[in-house]
């Protein structure tokens, strides 16, 4: 029975490898079997099902690593539903709850550059499995698993109308084809290459205009991320349609590669991240959709997120970074949204799972129904919570492994005391260091566990302040 000797970690949102180096068409077939057999003594005492969803994304060769999972999975007695298209994650964890399966196998590497593909791992509730599930998985590489006598049944399955279905009814939907047909909002999208491809056109119908829609497995040279460095086709073209037509709203909307996370680009042209958005979407769902329920925060999430929330007399819970430790609280408990800093949204009224075309719909219905720019809905909250500030991050590889646990002792030993010439007030440690300043700014020095980076995020009244927080943790972490 073939076994894998050496390392495969799974980090906050499954595993992921370089193409042809860690992630390899043997490896996957050996990590695919274990990862059922940890979703069934999971999972099956609640649904009695053996079967097992496998989705892909659009990435080199996806659908090739997908029919491998598939093989490998049914080769041990599972029944799989192959997917038969590529599509958005949140499609196949949907797919994993209404049809009653253990759970979902993803073949993407969802914002990585192109060289990474990866295997998200989705439990029987249609969200990511928590942290014991993926170590349960990691324990058993050693060991393998045996090839039973009867192989499992494989059938194919499209993932799309189930899961349009469901968000369409989810929205006002009929407003927002109005508004877009009546040219009252012009949406212009970027997909990056991803698995949004044709999402909000199934959706809202063939007004919208996509960027980036064309098959690449390499993501134009760059990643399929949310990040302003990668957008400036959407900048330029809403430029000019501001140009051209002034008398309509216009908003963009960016998914990542496997259409999990989201961003937006208000009618300026100013790029909106979800720290942004979400304080945008808690006014919205409250206000006009009389949601209700706990809102959950990363720690790495803007100060305005719970100021918002206390217009609305919510409670905020705050967790470790990684939608895991979200989805795990949507499972304890009542929560209307809960979100993170790079872009994953997801609600308390659908699956534990973040989901970015829903969240676009939501976004689109904040937008026709309040009848304001993005931008102009962010500063009205601004001024309702007397609250404003500026958000920025810094991903910093490091030399090595070693320089990260160098720095990281450091921090344990001799904890900072002032940063960019102000006094620490208050470090909360739930993940990572994060400093609150007496400006009333904070910087968070967060550690990736699988590679030699450094995460250094910041939030303070200024985007000035923040470049120079920024930059001070910056060579505060190049001279240790």
């Amino acid at each position: 029975m073939p076994v894998i000797t050496n390392s495969i970690k799974f980090g906050t949102d499954g595993w992921r490898g370089v193409i042809g180096d860690e992630f390899t068409f043997e490896r996957l077939a050996l990590v695919a079997p274990i990862a059922a057999q940890v979703l069934y003594n999971t999972y099956f005492s609640t649904v009695g099902s053996r079967t097992i969803v496998v989705g892909y994304d659009r990435r080199f060769m996806a659908e090739d690593f997908a029919r491998t999972v598939a093989d490998a999975v049914t080769a041990v007695g599972f029944d799989v539903l192959l997917s038969e298209c590529f599509a958005p994650t949140p499609a196949f964890s949907w797919a994993a709850k209404q049809l009653n399966a253990l759970g979902a196998l993803v073949i993407t590497a969802s914002h990585n550059p192109g060289a990474y593909l990866g295997l998200k791992v989705k439990s029987a509730f249609g969200g990511s499995v928590p942290a014991e599930v993926t170590k349960e998985i990691e324990s058993l590489l050693p060991k393998g698993v045996s090839t039973t006598a009867t192989s499992g049944r494989q059938e194919q399955f499209n993932p799309w109308p189930s899961y349009t279905g469901a968000l369409e009814g989810k929205v006002n939907i009929g407003k927002i084809r109005e508004a877009i047909a009546t040219g009252k909002l012009t949406v212009l999208v970027d997909v990056m290459h991803g698995a949004a491809s044709g999402g909000l056109g199934k959706l809202l119908g063939s007004k919208i205009q996509e960027i980036n829609s064309e098959r690449d497995p390499l993501f134009g040279g760059g990643a399929p991320e949310p990040l302003p460095k990668y957008l400036s086709q959407l900048f330029t073209q809403i430029k000019t349609h501001g140009k051209t037509d002034n008398t309509s709203l216009v908003v963009g909307l960016v998914f990542d590669g496997d259409c999990d996370r989201i961003a937006a680009v208000d009618g300026a042209a100013n790029f909106l991240s979800s720290q942004v958005l979400i304080p945008i979407l808690i006014d919205h769902l409250t206000q006009r959709r009389n949601f209700q329920g706990e809102i959950v925060k990363t720690v790495s999430g803007s100060d305005l997120i719970p100021r918002v929330a206390a217009l609305h007399n919510l409670n905020v819970f705050e967790t470790p970074v990684g939608y895991k430790y979200i989805a795990d609280r949507m499972l304890a408990t009542q929560v209307l949204l809960g979100g993170e800093e790079s872009g994953g949204i997801g609600y308390g009224s659908h699956i534990p799972e973040r989901d970015a075309l829903l969240s676009a719909l939501y976004v689109l219905e904040a937008i026709v129904e309040s009848g304001l720019d993005l931008g102009d809905y962010y500063r009205y909250l601004q001024q309702q919570t007397n609250f404003s500030s500026a958000y920025d991050r810094i991903d910093l590889p490091l030399a090595s492994m070693e320089v990260r646990s160098r720095l990281l002792s450091q921090l344990q030993a001799q904890p900072l005391r002032e940063i960019a010439h102000q006094s620490v007030t208050d470090c909360q440690t739930i993940d990572g260091y994060k400093f609150r300043l007496a400006d009333n700014s904070w910087l968070m020095i967060r550690f990736s566990g699988t590679e030699p980076v450094l995460r250094l995020y910041c939030e303070a009244p200024t985007l000035e302040q923040v470049h120079q927080t920024l930059t001070w943790a910056k060579n505060w972490a190049e001279s240790e």
